[in-house]
């Protein structure tokens, strides 16, 4: 006969969440947890990172306005919310946001040249850009979007790969300057390549 004991209770400290870590400027705050939306940044983070969002945005309208060509494009005013929002993800750095939307441009270009101008061919540019960034380790999912905006939209290559280029420096150099400007953001890039 056997005889069936009772599973232990578990410990206080299994089953309480350890506190926040603590940093030289006080407890950090945007830790994700397993299960659990990110914490809610600072006023001060949220206005410091929306300032330069919008300050960078402005930046390329004012090139575009300059240039009679549009410069601001759906994809750049997502990848400037990565390089401001969440500096640290792999998703934000040089290397995703420069070389992924150049790969995305030339997927783009040869969708559109293969296949037209069709929401067919735009939504296989996609994927195609999808899988040559994770291929060329270069995360950035605006750059998915890129491709799409070449199919859907014909830009002149011989335009709108440049200004793409130079909007993809600035947003990369913008981001390393603003987290230089607040002393408790964190530093940007995470890497450079």
């Amino acid at each position: 006969m056997s005889t069936v004991l009772p599973s232990p209770s578990p410990s206080p400290s299994a089953t309480t969440p350890a506190p926040a870590p603590e940093s030289a400027d006080g407890p950090v705050r945007a830790r994700i947890t397993a299960g659990r939306a990110p914490a809610r940044p600072t006023t001060a983070a949220a206005f410091h990172s929306i300032s330069a969002v919008t300050a960078v945005l402005l930046g390329l309208v004012g090139i575009g306005a300059l240039l009679h060509e549009p410069v601001l494009i759906p994809p750049l005013a997502a990848s400037a919310a990565l390089v401001h929002s969440a500096p640290t993800l792999p998703l934000a750095q040089p290397r995703g946001v420069v070389v992924g939307h150049l790969l995305g441009t030339a997927v783009g270009y040869g969708a559109l040249a293969a296949a037209g101008d069709s929401a067919w061919a735009a939504a296989v540019a996609a994927g195609v850009t999808l899988a040559l960034l994770m291929a060329a380790r270069t995360p950035h999912s605006p750059a998915c979007a890129t491709s799409v905006v070449i199919v859907l939209q014909s830009p002149d290559p011989a335009r709108f790969v440049p200004l793409l280029f130079g909007a993809t420096v600035l947003l990369v150099l913008t981001g390393y300057a603003a987290s230089r400007i607040r002393r408790k953001a964190p530093r940007y890039p995470a890497y450079w390549w």
